[in-house]
């Protein structure tokens, strides 16, 4: 049997997969989350699949009706081995090494959340060129260019005035990038000699952002100021 293979869709698995179900449930059926009438009505239905399964194996007791009524069997058969096999998966009590015993598959563990970066980039500024202004991004405790573990990209936002406001709405998205390397041009109508402000957020796949960075003023055809 494959080991994803459940409940097992070939019958001369299914038999000693049920018959083994049916006896270790019924040795203890609360130990797996069930109750002793579930365990009684599930060897029922096994004891009833496995006798109409076993008369299908003999050419001269192997009848269309024969067929029929053993397929009519395992279809409910089938269908207990879910309900109950889910109860005994989600209850509390249950260990990997139970589920192994009954055959039941052994669920993943559940995926590691993703949660928005809990770190500040660091922007520099790597070049002014009239309205062009060229900015570099990286992890704090590193000199080195690149995102955080988790990261997938930044989004980098300008404002231009004396003072950056506090209220992210207030400042301008100038696009998002998966590179750490990133251009902002500045409108014709923002005059030369302007001071302008950048800040950064990384973000994370599902594009939840993090923290901005301090924000960092430059003079439009002038120099870095510092950051504030």
């Amino acid at each position: 049997m494959a080991a994803n293979d459940y409940p097992p869709r070939r019958e001369p698995e299914l038999v000693p997969w049920t018959n083994n179900f049916k006896a270790k449930i019924a040795l203890a059926p609360t130990s797996y989350g069930l109750t002793a009438a579930q365990s009684t009505s599930y060897g029922t239905k096994s004891d009833d699949f496995v006798a109409k399964w076993n008369i299908c194996q003999d050419p001269a007791t192997k009848t269309k009706m024969a067929v029929e009524t053993k397929n009519a069997s395992k279809t409910v058969l089938i269908d207990e081995i879910r309900l109950l096999g889910r109860i005994v998966q989600n209850f509390p009590g249950t260990t990997d090494a139970m589920r192994i015993d009954l055959g039941l598959p052994i669920r993943d563990a559940a995926p590691s959340p993703i949660n928005p970066p809990t770190e500040k980039p660091v922007l520099e500024i790597v070049k002014v060129d009239g309205r062009l202004v060229s900015v570099r991004l990286r992890s704090m405790d590193s000199e080195r260019r690149g995102r955080p573990p988790g990261v997938w990209g930044a989004s980098i936002c300008s404002f231009v005035g004396s003072a950056p406001p506090t209220d992210v709405g207030a400042w301008k998205l100038e696009g998002e990038s998966t590179r750490t390397d990133f251009d902002v041009e500045f409108a014709s109508t923002v005059p030369a000699g302007s001071q302008v402000w950048l800040t950064a957020y990384w973000k994370n796949p599902r594009l939840m952002s993090g923290p901005p960075c301090d924000p960092v003023s430059i003079y439009l055809g002038g120099g870095l100021a510092a950051a504030a």
